[in-house]
Order: C-alpha cells, then sequence, then structure tokens
C-alpha cells in the first residue's frame, strides 16, 4: 500500500513587539490668577518622619498669542510644559511650587527671598526662577530646597527652558523646542507639529541637551540635535536631519528622513528606517539597522552590525563582532578584525531590459580570522577575487555553478580564486586571513535569508524600535494628515508589509506557510509512486520549493531534498496543482512555499 502525506513544515509567526514610548504625563492647569507682587504666605505640608516640609507655590497668567516662545530659565527645578486644549483662548499660566525641608523660621525666610520674575514681551513670555542668597549656606548646614514649575502654553507655542538641576517634561508643542538640564532627564512628545506640512531638513525644531540623564523624544518636524553626557537617547520619528550623540548610553530611533549623524562611547545604536545618509559610531556597543534608503558608514570598536538593507553606498568596519547584511544593493566594504561577514549581495535590477545587474562600483569584504558568506543573484555581472591568506583543505567552497578557478586550496599556503560571472564586472573582493570563503546563490538558502530577516525584526522590536508602514508619509511624520498611517503600538500588519517587500525586492514573491498554501489550491492530483522506486524499496521525504503565479499555476523551483527516483514524481504531479486566482489577486506578487511528500510503502 502507498501512503503519500504532506506534513506541514513549521513556520515561525512574526509578533510585533510594541516599543514602550511612555507619553509625558499631563499636567493640570493652574487657575487663573492675576501676578501679584508680594510671595503668598508659605504653606505647611507634611514631610517624612523626619521632619516637615514647608511650601509655597507662586502662580500666574498673561494673554498672549500663538507662535510665540516661553523663555524658562530656573538655577534649581524640574519644569513641566503642557500644551492648552485646542480652541482654547491664548494664555500662558504657570505655576512654580517651592518647598524646603529647613525649619522655622528659616523655612519662611528662605521662601520668602526665592526670586521669580515672568513678563510678557513682543516675543512671547519670560520666566526666570532664583535661589536666594542664603542657601548656599543652608545646604551647608544640610537644608535641602525643591522648585517644580508647571507651565500650560498655547498649542503653537515655542519653549525656550534651561535649569541646571531638574528635569523637563513638555507634551505636544506647535513650536520648536530649546530644552536644557545640567543633570536631569528629558522627555518631550511630539515637537514641531506646526511645521508637519512642511517637514524636512533645514529647520532646527528641537535641541535638546543634559550633563548626565536619558532623552526622550515622540516626532520631530524638522532637524534634532540632542546631546547627553551619559544618558539613553530614544526618539521615533525626525523628518529632517539628526545628530544624536551620547556619552555612553544607548541610541534608538525608529526613522529620520534626512542624515544622521548617531554616536556613543559604548552604547548600542539602532535605527528603523533612514532615508539618507547614515553616519553611525560606538565605542564597543551593536549596530543594528533596519532599512536606510541612502548610504552607510558604520562602526563600532566591538560590537556586531546587521543590517537589513541598504540602497545606497555602504562602509561598515567592526574591530572584533561580526556583520551581516541581508541586503546589499549598492556598493559594500565591509571589515572585521575577528567576527564573521555574511552577505546578500542583490543590486536592483536596471530600468532597461538586459536581464543582468551590476555592482556600482568596487566592493570588499575582508575579515581578520573569520569566515566569509557570500551569496549572489545568478545574474550578477562581476569580477570575483576569493583570498584566503592562511590558506588549507577547502578554504574556498563556491557553487559548483560559479566554475570559480580555485588555486592553492589543498596546500598550506594562501588560496585564490577568480572568475568573471557573466562577463564579469565591477569587482567583488573577499579576503580573509585564516577563515572560510564560502560562495553561494542567492536562492539556495532563502529560509536562512528569511530566518535572519525576521531575526533581526525581533531585535529591533526588542531594542524599542518599531519599523514604517509601508504607507508611512515622511512629510506627515505625526500622522497629522492620515491618522492611520502613524504607527501605533501593537499593530503589526505593516511589519508583515515590510518583509513582503524585502522578499519581493529579494526573490520576486512572498513566501507562505505550507499549511495556509495548501487551503487554496483548486486542483491537486496526488503523485504516482514510481514502479521502479516500489520494487527497489526506495521511500523517503521530498522536498520542493514552488512558486505559485498570478495565473493559478504552480512552478517547481527547485528540489530542496528527496531521492531523485521520487523526486520526478512528485514534480510530475505538482505542475498539475493549481492555486485560486481570487486569493492570488490579494497578494503582491508571486507567492513561494515548500511543499514535503512521504513516499511510504505499506
Amino acid at each position: 500500500m502507498l501512503a503519500l502525506m504532506w506534513p506541514a513544515a513549521p513556520m515561525s509567526n512574526v509578533v510585533a513587539a510594541a516599543a514602550t514610548k511612555p507619553k509625558p504625563v499631563p499636567v493640570p492647569e493652574p487657575a487663573p490668577e492675576p501676578l501679584g507682587t508680594n510671595p503668598p504666605e508659605p504653606t505647611k505640608q507634611p514631610g517624612d518622619p523626619a521632619g516637615v516640609h514647608t511650601g509655597a507655590d507662586r502662580t500666574g497668567s498673561f494673554p498672549t498669542r500663538e507662535n510665540l516662545t516661553l523663555h524658562l530659565t530656573t538655577d534649581l527645578g524640574t519644569v513641566k510644559i503642557t500644551a492648552l486644549p485646542a480652541g482654547a483662548a491664548p494664555v500662558l499660566r504657570y505655576t512654580a511650587h517651592i518647598e524646603t525641608d529647613a525649619k522655622e523660621p528659616l523655612a519662611d525666610h528662605l521662601l520668602s527671598h526665592y526670586s521669580l520674575t515672568a513678563e510678557a514681551t513682543t516675543a512671547g513670555v519670560d520666566i526666570k526662577g532664583t535661589l536666594p542668597p542664603q542657601i548656599a549656606k543652608s545646604a551647608a548646614a544640610g537644608v535641602q530646597f525643591w522648585v517644580t514649575f508647571e507651565v500650560a502654553v498655547p498649542r503653537g507655542y515655542s519653549v525656550d527652558v534651561k535649569t541646571d538641576a531638574g528635569d523637563i517634561e513638555t507634551a505636544d508643542l506647535g513650536g520648536t523646542a530649546t530644552l536644557s538640564t545640567q543633570g536631569g532627564n528629558i522627555s518631550a512628545g511630539r515637537i514641531g507639529t506646526n511645521f508637519v506640512r512642511n517637514a524636512g531638513p533645514g529647520r532646527m525644531v528641537a535641541k535638546l541637551q543634559t550633563e548626565g540623564g536619558h532623552i526622550q523624544v515622540l516626532d520631530v518636524g524638522g532637524d534634532c540635535d540632542a546631546f547627553t553626557a551619559g544618558g539613553h537617547i530614544n526618539v521615533r520619528n525626525i523628518a529632517g536631519d539628526a545628530q544624536l550623540h551620547s556619552g555612553g548610553g544607548h541610541i534608538r530611533a525608529e526613522q529620520i528622513a534626512g542624515r544622521a549623524d548617531l554616536e556613543t562611547d559604548g552604547g548600542n545604536i539602532t535605527v528603523g528606517q533612514a532615508g539618507s545618509l547614515v553616519s553611525v559610531r560606538t565605542g564597543g556597543g551593536q549596530i543594528d539597522f533596519g532599512e536606510v534608503r541612502g548610504s552607510v558608514r558604520a562602526q563600532t570598536g566591538g560590537g556586531g552590525i546587521r543590517i537589513m538593507y541598504v540602497a545606497g553606498p555602504m562602509e561598515v568596519e567592526s574591530s572584533a563582532g561580526s556583520i551581516c547584511l541581508t541586503r546589499v544593493a549598492g556598493t559594500v566594504r565591509a571589515a572585521t578584525a575577528g567576527g564573521s561577514i555574511r552577505a546578500w549581495i542583490n543590486p536592483d535590477s536596471p530600468a532597461t531590459g538586459g536581464g543582468v545587474v551590476h555592482l556600482a562600483g568596487v566592493s570588499q569584504l575582508t575579515s581578520g580570522n573569520g569566515d566569509i558568506i557570500v551569496f549572489l543573484p545568478r545574474n550578477l555581472a562581476a569580477d570575483i577575487e576569493a583570498t584566503v591568506e592562511a590558506g588549507g583543505e577547502r578554504h574556498i567552497e563556491a557553487d559548483p555553478a560559479l566554475a570559480m578557478m580555485i588555486s592553492g586550496n589543498r596546500g598550506a599556503g594562501a588560496a585564490r580564486g577568480m572568475i568573471a560571472l557573466n562577463g564579469g564586472g565591477a569587482p567583488l573582493k573577499l579576503r580573509t586571513t585564516s577563515g572560510t570563503i564560502h560562495l553561494r546563490f542567492l536562492d539556495t538558502e532563502v529560509a536562512l535569508r528569511d530566518s535572519l530577516i525576521r531575526d533581526q525584526r525581533e531585535r529591533l522590536n526588542q531594542h524599542g524600535v518599531q519599523l514604517v508602514p509601508a504607507n508611512y508619509d515622511p512629510s506627515d511624520p505625526m500622522g497629522q494628515a492620515q491618522p492611520g498611517n502613524a504607527p501605533q503600538p501593537g499593530d503589526g500588519d505593516w511589519l508583515e508589509s515590510w518583509i513582503d517587500r524585502l522578499q519581493l525586492a529579494f526573490i520576486g514573491g512572498t513566501h507562505e506557510d505550507p499549511d495556509e498554501f495548501r487551503k487554496h489550491l483548486t486542483w491537486q492530483p496526488n503523485p504516482i509512486y514510481p514502479e521502479v522506486a516500489m520494487r527497489a524499496g526506495v521511500t523517503g521525504l521530498v522536498k520542493l520549493q514552488v512558486r505559485a503565479t498570478r495565473d493559478g499555476h504552480i512552478e517547481v523551483e527547485k528540489l530542496v531534498d528527496g531521492s531523485p527516483a521520487l523526486a520526478d514524481a512528485a514534480i510530475t504531479a505538482v505542475k498539475q496543482w493549481r492555486v485560486s486566482q481570487a486569493w492570488m489577486v490579494g497578494k503582491r506578487g508571486d507567492v513561494i512555499t515548500t511543499l514535503t511528500f512521504n513516499f511510504q510503502l505499506h
């Protein structure tokens, strides 16, 4: 008896790990009160069991206009900026809460001598807070002082805030933001919502600086300059250029539309999508990129480098880590002293016919002790040179179809291989000191590449970076034109869309789970067990990689595994299969899957 079974090959589902992005906590708006000239009476507030805190509030308000600026300077204090509701009358309201743990009568004396000035100007509102001169002497005696500013501004306002000690927190702002603190954290919502229609490089919208804390921003409607002496930098979308520098923390960005200059002395750098030149450097951390539409220069003192896709030229260097490039469309120069290099070379197809693709220029992959594994399209025209300086047994391994000429592959000296692929073209140079060089075709390791892409996506999500959806508009980074465009936590549909686009670029189709694929078959005759194989007792699995086309036909791309005595029967049957054309209409291109047949005698 013949049993034919098609067990489904396991495939992992892609799960969108939503990045956690805490938004600024709204601050209750203080009731409008006229600005007084004399400080209010201090109010007693219960403190910790060791003593009693004494506090006082200074409040005020000013009628103002949209598109002006708040200038706030304080030598001590946390600052919280909120925006008035849409449609509210343009007014600026503020509260300064000051508090001390000094005992009476020193507490009343310090609070009454705290200097707070606030005035309206033609440019907006200026607020300045200054500690009393006696605080320095009191601090020596162990007295502490706290100040918190809460300011509500019109939605179109800009803000310029400087505090010598304290956190800065802002809600969504229509104008620009210049935020500086000597040691606290900076947390901002959307900055520059007024500029979203004309978003792009050339307009400095956010300038953020702290001497030790973390920086977190949602969206910036123009250029962003952020610096921290040691904390992390987290941004979601920057519509212009970005300069993000940290003295040692991690740097993470979901999207940067303009040029990006990212640098940290020791942390990781993670970027979901970039639209122009990206230059990154870390003293020893990991570098992870999603999709870069421009060019890349990346350097790390010790970590690895993983990049999903780069359209332009790429220069990457690691002192010790491995390098993984899942699609290289332009020229590439990659070097690592000790790690391996794995690269999928896949230039964009020419606009005109011919069927041959070329590298844009000289490309070179160099490793000290690691292996170099390169996957090539079969229609690539290039002069390939492979060198293993301390050669040995099979130190250069090339797909037989390449017909590469290899010398010294069995001796103790250098091993060299050369080939003018498809007539030759721009050089592709591969060199390792003592590793192994592997040359393979793109279509031989599809599952591996897909696995690496998914792994990289998961890494980006784990780092708090989501890739942007296919319909995301860089000129509208805050999703105001089409609210549904902005990435939302937990929304995973666009993740699948993104990987589909990558697969279309790589192989001209998208992969489908075998079980799901079989649900849409309209005709599937079983293979006929070959009589020769039956008499010889040949059994086992046959795995075929197949491609379903838009007209419902199924083509067999290759035999993945199995005996040739059984494979012909499976191939003959599959060529007769048909898939639903209605299902194919909803796909972006051809559908690729793996079918498994189990030939058993009973």
